[in-house]
């Protein structure tokens, strides 16, 4: 399923109490000590925000970045751990409740003595069968027989969700896959950063061969013959600019065509194997398949079985003993810099909300989601959604045609507040105490068989593709809805105490981001109804398309780690999100008796107060590994110019602070991004 997030992977799967009104006061919610005033805000507002708090926070060993979003991340987690530490110490549940398998499932993975004993045990079976396998035939048969347990060691990447031009009848789509670098480039790049990563790749690898039996001379020479074939099969992915382009990854297609693609994998049979019966394929990359089925059968098998093996291995590693968990973190860390690995308590917490959503997170809704917080936030989102359109019904740039399917499309969103209105049943998931892997691959079984009886049926509008205590939010175009899990209506976003004007600068911006995601330079081309169909008048999309080019020159130009460029295509879609949701949430804003008083709080004014609430929202400092990772795969620009670059373009942010020529953040009025 394509969706917009927004936030980064790191920040999602977690709750906090603090959603409920425990009698803050509205300083709670703004950090007056946190700011350095000796810096300009038109200099750099960012810092003028947050200064002192940059210069005094250290980031913690086990956390690849800390900020806003980490804190609550790590008190969510703890949270969270209230409710399955109390279910754990219960040993009698009803067998089959969500209190047991919660509990269960839990209280299992937390049993390392059990887990230490069996050391990697549960994959011998699987890996006995790769190395048995005498040639590509039969390691695809052995693919599809294995899929259903769990997709960990095939290279056919796939997930079923509506077709993109027909969003009322699921398909099943296929993705580029295979690799297990970053992206494409990391294979190629001559920098002495990618090459240590290669390095590293290889290192792990023969780490995995050898943990599992195989001499470490022989294991060092299958990792490079490892390296090398995904070296070939990066050559056929997309980049994750041009991932961006849905028009250029939507290729409906019968499993007649797609046999033709790539007829070495045999798709009629190796898709009954799996039990998939369909008529039609979204077949995103066809370079990809057709490049994999060559070299299935021209590069050797020894060579793809080592790669299956490594494959299976690293994918399981972390639900088998120490010396596994250790060699997938070691490699892990070369990406996230970081120094220990976190607490094995907060891993199942993750897992746990991860494996088993629904039944988690109603157990989490009923103790810290209050109803007060879902009734503002309806409020917040309808203010904005009036706010949008009159925004739309003033661009002096766009045809009333183009408006009019503009506004019937803001008006079509589906909003999805705190949590489902359904809660899906585990049922056929089993759980035992003293059995993780195998509660596992239970999970995974279920996970599977929900996704492939979707094929061809209608969409379910209702599901949600987040938890309840996830803290991110998200916009789906096939579905046209905008989704807001209960975990991020707490601080810093949302606190039920706090003034509107930090609410408006942090909530607010949030739904107004996930707003015009629907009007991005990718989801503008999808109609009120969730289909890839171009319903702008051509000259309205050119102008966008101009206007659009714009903001791509302009966060081109910002630097992180003081040489690397941030990618002004990759970003373009978040950035449009986060200018666009910055006017909309001031726009409502505006409509408050708090922004009409002009009563100051802490020194600033309400208008004032919105800024601040919105920059301190993004408050995070990031290791250099991290960094160095989001800036080649993360759509998100870094946090400092997810704040300088929309307030930059931003008329009333140099009104509110005084912001002229002489300063660093000013642009001229003609080259302000005037979009949505």
């Amino acid at each position: 399923m394509k969706r917009y997030n927004f936030f980064l992977v790191v920040c999602i799967a977690i709750g906090l109490a603090s959603c409920k009104n425990s009698g803050t006061t509205t300083k709670a919610a703004f950090d007056t000590a946190g700011m350095d005033t000796t810096i300009h805000p038109g200099d750099n507002f960012f810092k003028y925000a947050n200064g002192k708090w940059l210069t005094n926070t250290q980031i913690p060993d086990d956390q690849s970045g800390w900020g806003s979003f980490y804190t609550l991340y790590d008190n969510n987690l703890k949270s969270l751990r209230t409710i399955l530490e109390e279910l754990a110490a219960t040993t009698n549940h009803t067998k089959g409740t969500a209190a047991q398998k919660v509990g269960d499932f839990y209280a299992s993975g937390l049993d390392t003595l059990t887990i230490e004993k069996k050391g990697y045990e549960p994959l011998k079976p699987v890996l006995e069968k790769i190395y048995a396998v005498k040639n590509y035939q039969e390691l695809i048969q052995l693919m599809g027989s294995e899929m259903k347990q769990a997709n960990d060691f095939s290279p056919i990447g796939y997930y079923v969700s509506a077709d993109e031009k027909n969003s009322s009848r699921n398909i099943l789509v296929l993705v580029q896959s295979g690799l297990n670098l970053p992206e494409k480039d990391s294979y190629t790049k001559t920098d002495s950063v990618s090459i240590q990563i290669r390095k590293e790749y290889v290192k792990n690898i023969q780490t995995f061969l050898t943990l599992t039996g195989t001499e470490p001379v022989l294991a060092q020479k299958q990792a490079e013959q490892v390296l090398a074939l995904e070296t070939k099969l990066a050559a056929s992915h997309l980049t994750p600019v041009e991932l961006r382009d849905p028009i250029k990854n939507y290729h409906k297609m019968s499993v007649a065509a797609l046999q033709q693609i790539s007829p070495q994998l045999n798709w009629p049979d190796l898709l009954t194997q799996v039990g998939i019966q369909t008529d039609s394929i979204n077949v995103s990359q066809p370079a990809y398949y057709s490049a994999l089925g060559k070299l299935l059968a021209s590069e050797p098998i020894e060579v793809w079985k080592q790669k299956a093996a490594y494959a299976y291995i690293s994918g399981n590693a972390q639900y088998l003993s120490k010396p596994f968990r250790d060699a997938r973190f070691e490699f892990e860390k070369v990406f996230s810099g970081l120094a220990t690995q976190p607490a094995r308590w907060k891993t199942m917490v993750e897992w746990t909300d991860g494996s088993l959503k629904d039944l988690l997170g109603q157990l989490y809704v009923a103790k810290y989601f209050p109803p007060a917080a879902k009734k503002r936030m309806d409020e917040l989102v309808n203010n904005l959604q009036i706010a949008f359109q009159k925004r739309i019904d003033g661009l002096d740039w766009m045809s009333d045609t183009t408006k009019a399917a503009a506004k019937k499309k803001l008006s079509a969103f589906i909003k999805k507040i705190g949590y489902p209105e359904v809660w899906k049943n585990y049922d056929d998931v089993t759980i035992s105490r003293n059995n993780f892997f195998e509660n596992i691959r239970s999970i995974q079984r279920h996970d599977f068989a929900e996704e492939i009886r979707k094929i061809g049926k209608p969409v379910d509008k209702t599901e949600w593709g987040m938890t309840a205590p996830t803290v991110n939010a998200y916009y789906n175009p096939t579905f046209n809805e905008i989704v807001f899990p209960a975990g991020i209506l707490q601080q810093p976003f949302f606190d039920l105490s706090a003034d509107d004007a930090i609410n408006y600068g942090a909530i607010g911006l949030v739904i107004g981001h996930e707003m015009t995601h629907g009007f991005d330079d990718q989801g503008r081309q999808y109609d009120s109804e969730g289909n890839l169909k171009d319903w702008w008048q051509p000259s309205d999309g050119a102008k966008f398309l101009l206007k659009a080019g714009g903001v791509i020159q302009q966060y081109n130009t910002y630097r992180v780690l003081d040489s690397l460029p941030v990618n002004g295509e990759l970003t373009l879609g978040e950035n449009l999100a986060d200018i666009g949701g910055l006017a909309i949430a001031w726009d409502a804003f505006q409509l408050t008796a708090q922004a009409r008083s002009k009563e100051k709080i802490d020194g600033f004014t309400p208008d004032q107060r919105f800024f601040l609430g919105f920059a301190q929202a993004w408050r995070l400092k990031n290791r250099p590994e991290t960094m160095r990772t989001r800036i080649t795969t993360d759509p998100h620009s870094p946090e400092e110019f997810r704040v300088l670059g929309p307030l930059s373009n931003f008329d009333p942010f140099y009104t509110s602070f005084g912001v002229t020529e002489k300063h660093a953040m000013y642009r001229k009025p003609a080259d302000r991004a005037r979009i949505w």
